[in-house]
């Protein structure tokens, strides 16, 4: 997903084009929460997420300038991932965003889960 280049297009529209791609909220939420977060680990949160795509999204995050990408020429290379300035500026919409989720659905998952015993 590339960002628009055309200066005519609305500011929202591109931002919400920008974030509302596959796991990309997610991956900006465990970014958030967890700070600066290698490959694999960050593989590991975004549970069910491919390599693969995992590989897009961040690419296209740090084009956007959202996230940087620090690589560690060590044996093996250590590649790290987190928010930038740009990025930051995310994370209140990301707690209002949990909050909304855990009103609308937190309490649904835990009676659903509660049922299951």
């Amino acid at each position: 997903m590339s960002v628009s280049k055309n200066p005519d297009a609305c500011p929202v529209s591109i931002l919400m084009s920008l974030l509302s791609g596959p796991w990309t909220m997610y991956i900006l939420w465990v970014l958030c929460n967890s700070g600066p977060t290698r490959f694999g680990a960050l593989k590991h949160l975004v549970e069910g997420i491919s390599t693969k795509v995992l590989t897009e999204r961040l690419r296209m995050l740090e084009a956007a300038e959202i996230i940087y990408r620090q690589y560690e020429p060590t044996v093996p290379p250590q590649v790290t991932y987190g928010l930038t300035k740009r990025g930051q500026e995310l994370i209140e919409i990301l707690h209002q965003l949990n909050a909304l989720a855990e009103r609308w659905y937190g309490s649904q998952q835990r009676e659903h889960s509660n049922s299951n015993i």
